[in-house]
This record gives structure tokens, sequence and C-alpha cells, in this order.
């Protein structure tokens, strides 16, 4: 038995569309018009035009929808989450209306109006949202006697989402000058969940293949070819990826890869840490400029290990294995990385991490002190030794007594300088009594005697 085939899962975008807005025709087979998107010979297209009709109808080589066209893009079956913002004017004296809304489904080829249906309605403002982002627009109005305000803006997120038949809310009785866009908003839907299906190398939204993730406006999705390079990508569903890739997933900021390749300008394996950066283009990690360079391994575990089998005349040398994280520090996606070794190599293995991020982070938060809790403190005598921290530690200093021996050295008075002279004039001071004698120190035979009076006329104390 055959399992059904759904034709819209295995299209391939093997078509790309065109239009001449002024005019009112589109087609694949406008080649010198504007480029829309690429696109497959089954496709639906929806188109809206300024007078506020719009319709949905088959992808024909060359096919006239109505001129003056102010929005058109392939058309999904049942898709809720693509909004449009719109603001009309109601005939051609009416108030400006304002409105979101979705299309859902609708019968092909038959003309549907967003705006209330009067004569000389027109479009003034229009927007396409995949996820129901909501912006700010800035409202310029035409000058007018009494009329002090001139401008003023207008936030779409305070606009319910309603059908396509809602008339929408009056935003403005005046004539509007112009309408243009002051901020690009956020989802007013929430993530959206992506789905990749590897038998046709596209994304969904109908669960169909391997999950991606639940997506905001601002996430990519990166992927890594076996050539060697990676891109970032956005999550529209009309994408189409290659098929030679190792790695297809959703963009984490500071995603960490571990590559092994091979340099044919010096003949040697390298082996490198990079962390992906932001680029919409792709960009090679290998050198690509040499027809011999090849990429042969790569993972995506933050503590990589590799084992490295040799081969050759070198094949009885025993395994080498490297803790990449030791081995090398994190560089640029564009440096050459670190040669692996000079022996003959046969093959990598890479092995099981010995951790992983949450671990180390969990190891990291353990040793972590809660600066609410109470430190318990570590008393240590002089010379006793712990495994405390540092700020757990209380050490008592040593108490050192002077020996019986030692004697108090005598301290060494400055002088005094004059202000002190002065303060202590005033002072008081006793002094001990001192015994002394005057004692004749000449002769006492034929000399005359006067008593403390030394041969050269001194007084002699003592």
């Amino acid at each position: 038995s055959f399992d059904t085939i759904i034709a819209t899962k295995v299209a391939v975008a093997n078509e790309k569309l065109y239009v001449n807005r002024a005019e009112g025709f589109m087609g694949y087979g406008l080649k010198k018009e504007e480029y829309v998107c690429d696109c497959s010979d089954i496709d639906d297209v929806i188109v809206f035009r300024k007078d506020g009709k719009y319709l949905i109808t088959k992808i024909q080589d060359k096919s006239f929808v109505g001129k003056d066209i102010t929005y058109i893009a392939i058309f999904k079956q049942n898709d809720t989450r693509t909004i449009y913002n719109t603001v009309y004017k109601d005939g051609k004296n009416g108030p400006y209306l304002i409105k979101r809304f979705f299309v859902k489904g609708i019968t092909r080829d038959k003309e549907y109006d967003l705006t209330k249906g009067s004569i000389g309605s027109r479009i003034s403002y229009f927007s396409a949202n995949p996820n129901g982002e909501a912006e700010i627009i800035r409202v310029v109005l035409k000058p007018k006697a009494g009329l002090r305000k001139l401008n003023f803006e207008e936030d779409f997120s305070n606009v319910s989402i309603k059908s396509r038949d809602a008339i929408g809310n009056i935003l403005s009785k005046h004539e509007i000058h112009r309408i243009s866009l002051k901020e690009k908003g956020l989802s007013t839907l929430g993530g959206r969940k992506i789905w990749f299906d590897e038998d046709v190398l596209r994304l969904n939204a109908d669960g169909r293949g391997r999950l991606l993730g639940e997506f905001q406006p601002e996430d990519k999705i990166l992927m890594i070819s076996h050539e060697g390079w990676y891109q970032l990508t956005n999550f529209d569903l009309s994408n189409h990826y290659p098929d030679k890739l190792i790695l297809l997933e959703k963009y984490e900021h500071g995603k960490l890869i571990t590559s092994v390749h091979f340099d044919g300008e010096t003949g040697f394996y390298y082996l490198k840490r990079f962390e992906i950066e932001a680029n919409d283009k792709a960009s090679y990690f290998i050198n690509n400029e040499h027809p011999e360079s090849k990429l042969s391994s790569l993972s995506d575990d933050y503590y990589a290990r590799l084992q490295v089998i040799f081969g050759g005349k070198d094949k009885e040398k025993e395994p080498l294995e490297l803790d990449a994280e030791e081995f090398i520090g994190i560089k640029s996606y564009k440096a050459r990385g670190k040669r692996i070794s000079t022996f003959e190599i046969k093959k990598f293995n890479w092995l099981e991490p010995l951790k992983h991020p949450k671990q180390a982070e969990e190891s990291l938060n353990e040793n972590r002190r809660n600066p609410d809790e109470p430190l318990e403190y570590d008393v240590l005598q002089p010379g006793e030794t712990s495994d405390s921290p540092l700020e757990q530690l209380i050490v008592k200093p040593a108490i050192v007594e002077p020996k019986p021996e030692e004697q108090e050295k005598p301290s060494i008075k400055r002088p005094t300088t004059r202000k002190e002279n002065r303060k202590t004039e005033n002072t008081k001071v006793e002094f001990d009594d001192i015994e002394f004698e005057i004692e004749d120190t000449r002769s006492k035979e034929g000399e005359d005697k006067k008593p403390g009076i030394d041969k050269n006329g001194q007084l002699t104390l003592f």
C-alpha cells in the first residue's frame, strides 16, 4: 500500500514570484518585474489592492489581479497567526478607521473587501505580520483652521484582533496627510511552535517533523553545513534549507561550537572552539580558499572531549585524548585554531563530556555563600590551620610575655622648642635637696686661704 502524499508538503520552491504593482499583473513569468519571493507552481497567492479589495488566486505564469497592488504574498491555508494591520478611509468624506484581522480561508478567485464598502474608500496604511506583531505608527494631519494638534501616535497593540468583516475603530475624523511607521512591535500572540520536516527540508507549524521550539519574532534558526559554514535565518515558513546540514536548531545566544578541520594550506588537522556570531550570511569557519580544506568533525558540547586515533606509520601510538577546554581557548570563527598533532591521524571520536554547563553552574552555586545566612566562624589558635574560607576564620593573636631579664630601655627625649619653653615657664618644679661643700684646693701652707677657690681663681665644688 502507498501512503497518502500531501502535495503542498513535497512541493519544491522551483519558481520565483514577480509583480507589476501599478499595472496589476503577477506571476512567475514576469522576469523583468519586481521580485516577491520563491514559490512553487501549485501555491496560492493573496493580493490586497489600494481600494481595499483582496482575493486569493492560484499562481500562474502571468495573471491580472487588479491595479494598484498594495501587498502580495504566498497564502497559507488556515493561518490565524498572520495578522494584517491597516488604516483605511471610509468613502471620500468619511472618517479614518483602524483594524486588525486575519484571513483564515476564503473562496479562490472571489473578491472581498476589508473596508465598509463605501465608494471611494482607500487604504492609507497596511502591514502583514507573520507572528501577530503590533507596531506603533505616527499620524500627521493636514493643517486646518482651529486644529491645534497636527500629529499623534497610535499603537496597534491597543486594537483588538477581529475577523476580516469587522469595520474597525475610528482613528481620526480629520483629513490625514501622512502615516508612517515609528516603531516595530512585538508579537501579541505569544511564541509560535516551529517544526522542521527533514523529508522536504522546510519549516512548518503543523506538527510535521522535528520540533525546533517556540519562537518569538526576534528569534533565529542556526544551520551548520558539512562544507564548513554556518548561517542564521528567520523562521519564515517559506524558507527552504540545503540538504548537507550537520545541525539545524533554534539559535541560542553564546552557542559554543568545537570543530576539527583539515587545513589544506598547512596539511595538518586543527581543533577550534568558537562562539556563533549573529550573521545572516554564510560564514566559513574553515579555510575555504584552499580546495583541500575540509570539515572533519563537529560537536556542540560546551565541555567537548576528543579522542585522536593515529594511523599509517604512527598507528602503534596510543590514542590521544584531548579536553577541548584545556587544549585551546575560545577564539573567533575566523581563527585557524590549534594544531592537534604532527603525526598521521586516522580518525576522531567524540568522548562523553566529564561535565556539563548546568552541572558546572550548580557546583559554582553550591560553593557560593548566601549573604542572608550568618557565617559560622572557626576560631584558630596560633599555629593552627583550617580549610574554611578566609572570611570564616578568626585567628587569636599570640600573647607574648616579656622575659624577666629584659629591662626597660631608657627613652630619648628630644629638645624642647621655644613654644614649649614658654608653656613650662610658669610650671613649678620641685628638686630634691642636694648636700655639697666648698673645698679649698690650694696648698694649706703659705697661701691665703679662700674657701672654694682653686689656683686659677675658679670656684670649686666638692
